[in-house]
């Protein structure tokens, strides 16, 4: 451009045309490269590929196009935030926080749903309780555990372990039990419950152990039983005693059965198909969610005239973690379907919860928003953008912007340097955010950052290498240096190896 500038100014002789050609060029010039000197925008901020490819490549996380693209959104979310903290808005208006929170209010009327069903589950088995503890199905023990000095297993020490066992076990009663095993056993996790080792199945305890308490009949305590611990005086509670346990562990079990089954049933009637295009389409949103927010394109079809959307599937993956779109491009075309087949799942028990009526009171509705508060509340200030403070700096709202954007900036550059707490924006409070305020990531300027970080990490690798001595012995896929002179060979020592045993 610049000789063509040369050349143009030198056929024309006129000042004024050459200021003219210089202006349009410069503006022609501005129109086709800025798309790639710039990587995000936030309202009015800007995040340059120089920047980022600096802090990047300055930084020691990896470089690639995830990384940059990741990095560059949490420019935008905290830029945002910023644009928040100036307004004095929490984005706390009911509208705003509904829309955020659809998807966690919708998992939680879906599990409540299951709750409801699982009290049908289980209340058809808990009769059988009883009989299953006493055959044995399902174990309850306690224990005092009384063991040997680490190491030492004389015949002496151990039989002097035995006969404490012994001593204590004459003392032991179901009354007492508890006491004795707080104040004497020797396995700390279970003595400060009083010995209690839950509710288990067979298999899980060393078979000496596990002979012996089933030896028992509930409510009685064994004579010491000795195993690889040390010696064991066990308690099998009666069925009374451990019902509740009883319950929690068959019930799960009971539970985890039939919600098997029941998503089964579901699996088998939705009629799921993936709608062509379908595939390349996910890993668009996943690329970049806040271009698809409103798009109707169908990603599958399912039961009933059922369209799973671009816009579903962006919706969804605010309530995946951070990453969650790079892992969707890395996928295996195999592997998409399924992932997409189990949120269409979860659409269609979600339908149900709904049809049967589930609803969240007001206490469970609070708490989500309560906690929706407090994450950006507590955003700001770790962000060092508490809108108290900006108001106290200036009354003038550009002036406000820019010393939150760059507050931001410094926390960014601290950030990449590992020297602060990365400050995580739950989808929810980013979905708002971009709802209300505006920001967006140029792939054009994520290429050009890339390619500015691999520059100077290049540069960097290769000063780091040059630095270092030379030797004889490179590291993994380094050739030796250049005129290093080989290491003469180490006379092998004499003698065992340190901390060989030489004794037969």
């Amino acid at each position: 451009m610049p000789r063509s500038i040369a050349a143009f100014a030198r056929a024309t002789s006129a000042a004024v045309l050459s200021v003219a050609a210089l202006s349009s060029c410069r503006a022609f010039s501005e129109a086709m490269t800025s798309h790639v000197d710039v990587v995000a925008t936030a309202g009015s901020q800007e995040l340059s590929a120089k920047r980022l490819g600096t802090l990047l490549g300055d930084s020691r996380l990896p470089v690639d196009h995830d990384v940059v693209r990741q990095v560059a959104g949490v420019w935008v979310d905290y830029q945002l935030l910023g644009m928040a903290a100036v307004a004095d808005d929490s984005l706390n208006q009911p509208a705003t926080v509904d829309s955020a929170l659809w998807v966690m209010m919708a998992n939680m009327r879906a599990k409540k749903w299951f709750d409801e069903l699982g009290k049908t589950w289980v209340g058809a088995d808990s009769l059988k309780y009883p009989a299953e503890y006493a055959s044995g199905q399902y174990l309850a023990a306690r224990h005092i555990l009384l063991s040997p000095p680490r190491g030492d297993t004389t015949p002496a020490k151990v039989d002097s372990v035995r006969r404490k066992a012994v001593a204590l076990r004459a003392q032991a009663t179901p009354a007492n039990f508890a006491d004795l095993a707080q104040k004497n056993s020797q396995d700390p996790g279970s003595a400060r419950r009083g010995g209690d080792l839950g509710v288990f199945q067979k298999g899980q305890m060393v078979a000496p152990f596990e002979q012996a308490l089933l030896a028992l009949k509930p409510g009685q305590i064994s004579q010491p039983v000795h195993t690889q611990f040390g010696w064991h005086i066990i308690y099998r509670p009666t069925y009374d005693e451990v019902k509740a346990q009883i319950s929690r562990a068959a019930g799960a079990q009971v539970t985890q059965k039939a919600e098997s089954l029941y998503i089964a049933k579901v699996d088998s009637s939705i009629q799921f198909k993936m709608a062509p295009g379908g595939t390349p389409l996910v890993r668009a949103v996943g690329k970049d969610r806040e271009l698809h927010v409103n798009d109707r394109s169908p990603i599958a079809t399912y039961s009933g005239g059922g369209v799973f959307t671009a816009a579903r599937l962006a919706k969804w993956l605010t309530m995946f973690p951070p990453g969650a779109g790079a892992q969707l491009n890395a996928a295996a075309d195999s592997q998409i379907p399924l992932m997409v087949r189990g949120i269409v799942r979860n659409e269609v028990i979600i339908r149900q919860a709904d049809s049967a009526k589930v609803t969240l009171d007001t206490s469970e509705t609070n708490s989500l928003r309560h906690g929706y508060e407090t994450v950006i509340t507590n955003a700001w200030t770790q962000l060092g953008i508490d809108p108290r403070a900006l108001a106290d700096s200036s009354k003038v709202p550009a002036q406000r912007e820019a010393i939150a954007s760059a507050h931001i900036e410094s926390y960014l550059d601290k950030l990449m340097k590992m020297s602060v707490r990365y400050v995580n924006i739950p989808g929810p409070v980013d979905v708002a955010l971009r709802v209300k305020y505006e920001g967006k990531i140029n792939d054009a300027g994520v290429d050009r950052a890339f390619a500015l970080a691999s520059q100077i990490r290049k540069k960097s690798d290769s000063s780091s290498a040059a630095s270092r001595p030379p030797s004889a012995v490179p590291l993994p896929g380094e050739p030796p240096s250049p005129g290093a002179r080989p290491a003469t060979p180490a006379k092998p020592p004499s003698g065992p190896p340190p901390g060989t045993d030489t004794k037969p």
